[in-house]
This record gives structure tokens, sequence and C-alpha cells, in this order.
């Protein structure tokens, strides 16, 4: 673990230093494309150095591509574009973040997203994890309580031609149940337990990805499957402490 610790930590430094020279030197499409590269080397040794925990040596090479395509540098703020394809949470509107890559890519693919999904998230944040999830799933609902935040993911979805994201604004853990039942449902804050609505707007053989526990206590990135008689298995991914779980809300 603190092995993993120092080589991200060794990692985030050298993307300090590269990235801004990138920008001051490349074009915008050279500053894109090797700093996603970049990134994604970082998530492919940081999920290798976690296994232990996770249970995966390696991600879905649909959920590194999708990561590849979508541009960070979109969802966080202007003056913090060069460190868009830093492996950390950076800070967005309303005193919330963007979350870390690895957590966006390892949540993305225990969600284990197919092309006909039809997926909910809870806490849209800048819209990032959103994103990602649109170009593997055929429709994205996702929900953020804040309305500033919701206001401009729509804007910039929009903008960027995500055509099959639907933002609402309003309380995610009521879940959206206009159109449950999901494939799978992610969630990027903390509740104290499992919300029951989400769980009871989860289709039989879906999946909710969804960090539990007190804000500032223990906290564990949680597996939930529903078997295919409604039953539900719950498996503990990442204690919390392992890897800053900052979301998107």
């Amino acid at each position: 673990m603190h092995t993993a610790r120092r080589s991200a930590t060794c990692n985030s430094v050298l993307l300090g230093l590269v990235l801004p020279l990138l920008a001051a030197t490349g074009s915008v499409a050279q500053v894109r494309a090797e700093g996603s590269q970049m990134m994604l080397d970082e998530i492919r040794r940081s999920v290798r150095e976690s296994a232990a925990y996770t249970g995966r040596a390696e991600l879905n090479e649909r959920t590194l591509a999708a990561l590849a395509e979508v541009p960070r540098e979109a969802f966080v703020p202007a003056h913090l574009k060069e460190l868009a394809y830093l492996n950390r949470p950076l800070p967005i509107a309303e005193g919330q973040t963007i979350s870390q890559p690895l957590i966006v890519a390892l949540m993305t693919d225990l969600l284990e997203p197919g092309p006909d999904h039809v997926v909910l998230e809870v806490g849209t944040g800048s819209g990032y994890q959103a994103a990602v999830l649109s170009r593997l799933v055929r429709q994205v609902y996702t929900i953020e309580i804040l309305p500033a935040l919701a206001d401009g993911a729509r804007v910039v979805l929009a903008e960027l031609g995500y055509d099959n994201v639907t933002v609402r604004t309003g309380d995610g853990y009521a879940g959206w149940p206009e159109y449950a039942p999901f494939d799978g449902i992610i969630v990027t804050a903390a509740p104290d337990e499992i919300p029951q609505p989400l769980v009871d707007q989860l289709k039989p053989g879906g999946r909710l990805v969804i960090p539990v526990g007190p804000v500032h206590g223990a906290q564990e990135l949680m597996l939930v499957e529903k078997t295919a008689g409604g039953e539900l298995e719950q498996k503990a991914v990442l204690p919390v402490a392992f890897v800053p779980l900052t979301g998107d809300h």
C-alpha cells in the first residue's frame, strides 16, 4: 500500500511538470493526446498496485478508451486546464471537485457497462463521469442537487455532442423512477448507507457502485449486485483511505 502511494505521488509530480510544458510548447491536440496517454499509463499502474484490494489487475480496454476519448480539460475551470490530466481530483464550482481519473476508471469498470445499457448517475458535478459513461452505454441519466453544477454540466455535455446524457437537478438519492429500472447505477458522493430507492430502481442482474460511510469516518467503495431473483450481493472493493475518493459532488 505504501509503495502504491509513493508511486502515485511521484507520477503526479512528473505529470505536474510535464503537462504545463506541453501546454506551452505543443498544439491543443498534442497536449490532449500526450496528457491523456500519461494519465492512462498512471491509471494502469495504480490499478495493478491496488489489485490486492480491488481484485482487478487491469481494466477493460473499453473503459480506458472512453477515458481517452473524453477531453477532461473541458470539465475543469479554465485556470486548471493544464492540470486536467493529472491523476488527482481538482476543484470545480460550488466548492465541489471533479473526481480523480483513477476513481472514475475503477467505478466505471466495476459497473461493467454494455452498449445497450441505461445507466443512472447520482452526483453529476461537472459532467465528466457522465461523459465517460456516455461513450459506453446507450443512455445516461444523471442527477445533481446543486443547480449551478447541473446547469453547467448540461451546457458542456451539449457542446461536446454527448446527446445520450440527460441531466436533472434534484436529490439523486431518490433515483429517477420515470426511467427505471436501470442496468447500472453509479454514485459519486458517500451516503451513510445505501439508499433504498436506488436498490429498488436497479434491474435484476444490474450493478450499483457506491462509496458508503460517514463523511469524516471510514468509507468503503461498494459493489452491489442484484441477482435475477432480486437478492443483493455486496462486496467492499476499496477502502477510501487507500485512494482519496473525492467525487463529483
